[in-house]
């Protein structure tokens, strides 16, 4: 008679690390290669975003800041009249430009070197349109053009346009914050002005144009929805066939973008994070097992082993020699019972059969062929009762 059972050690688990230790090996490695993934991918996306997208406390007049006297606002608004909006970060190089296009360059905190004020005149005087202005922009603009009007810090708030310049139908009035003006113009020159004080005007040089603006503030985020500021701004560009292009250079934008542009020790920092939170993951999921599984692994049941060989020894089609072992067994086992020699003939262990009470069947299965259902039954029987008789378990 077989042992009981053991009954099985059941561990309480729950929890996300338990339901992942019950996965399989594959199914794990899949979930930590997903995590990874979205992990790496929302830091990348967060330093490429910080990277690249406006900036809350970015450079004054910069198309990147959101910031009060940043131009965030203005470039949206270009993009909602259909104007197609971009920005030129590093140094400003000709071939980046067509003719066709227009230059913002407002407030630069960088003036330009001589190879982008070369890059700017050749553009302008092949047809191109630039915005420029700010303060301290007399000296790079002098060298562009050759002369210049010169900046001065007087400004005014109010300014309206003078006779009636083509580029500023409708406009009424342009609010500013009074942080600059062009000294040199006089009031019949300037195209917005107000007491002497002009603020805008536009001239042509070759066959493009240049937008003298003394004051940003008109198109900053802070003042871009005061008085016709708004249409100011739209006007100035020279209408919605023309691309419009942020110098983005001139504020510290430089060419390097998404990881190229963090710095090394952020670089450290990303790639530490990573490792931890791989190693975090391994150290959860299951590496080698855990102390006590949640159930004991039994044996497949006897039966399956029964039904298993019976198929094997079908498969041979040669059921006498298949068995042969089977009955070699029981003499084996008769014959040590009865104290006979190896060399025990078939009559030797008829006989001993026959003292110990065994069935004909029985007897018959000792030496007759097993290729009958019969026969082979009586030599498993005659094995289980020498196994019995002999005191085997």
């Amino acid at each position: 008679m077989s042992t009981p059972a053991t009954p099985a050690t059941v561990v309480p688990s729950s929890g996300l690390a338990a339901r992942f230790r019950g996965l399989g090996p594959i199914p794990r490695a899949v979930i930590v290669a997903a995590v990874l993934a979205v992990i790496v991918g929302v830091v990348l996306s967060l330093v490429n975003s910080a990277t690249r997208s406006a900036d809350t406390t970015g450079a004054p007049s910069s198309s990147l800041s959101t910031a009060s006297d940043g131009l965030g606002a203005y470039a949206d608004l270009l993009r909602q009249y259909d104007f197609e909006v971009g920005d030129l970060r590093g140094p400003i190089k000709l071939e980046q430009l067509r003719r066709s296009d227009t230059v913002v360059l407002l407030d630069a905190e960088h003036q330009p070197a001589q190879a982008e004020i070369g890059a700017l005149r050749r553009f302008v005087l092949a047809g191109g349109r630039l915005i420029a202005g700010g303060g301290e922009t007399s000296a790079w603009l002098r060298e562009l053009t050759g002369g210049a009007p010169k900046w001065s810090p007087r400004g005014t708030k109010i300014a309206f346009p003078v006779g009636d310049p083509v580029e500023l139908q409708g406009i009424k009035s342009v609010q500013a914050a009074g942080e600059g003006s062009w000294s040199v113009w006089n009031d019949s020159e300037a195209a917005l002005r107000n007491r002497g004080i002009a603020l805008l005007n536009t001239v042509s040089f070759g066959s493009g144009n240049i937008v003298y603006l003394a004051d940003a503030s008109p198109l900053q985020n802070r003042l871009l929805a005061k008085a016709d500021n708004a249409a100011l701004g739209i006007d100035i560009t020279g209408g919605p066939e023309r691309s419009v292009l942020f110098a983005e250079g001139a504020h510290g934008y430089g060419n390097a973008s998404g990881l190229a542009a963090v710095p090394d020790r952020w670089r450290i920092a990303l790639v530490g994070g990573t490792l931890a939170a791989l190693l975090t993951m391994l150290a959860a999921g299951r590496r080698l097992g855990p102390p006590e599984d949640e159930s004991r692994a039994l044996p497949p049941p006897r039966r399956a082993y029964v039904d298993a060989m019976g198929v094997s020894l079908a498969r041979t089609r040669q059921p006498a020699a298949a068995l042969a072992p089977l009955q070699d067994a029981v003499r084996d086992r008769l014959a040590a019972r009865a104290g006979l020699d190896a060399g025990a003939t078939d009559g030797d262990l008829r006989a001993a059969a026959v003292r110990f009470g065994w069935p004909a069947e029985d007897i018959e299965a000792l030496s007759g062929p097993l290729g009958e259902e019969r026969t082979i039954l009586a030599a498993g029987r005659a094995l289980a009762r020498t196994s019995r008789e002999g005191g085997d378990r």
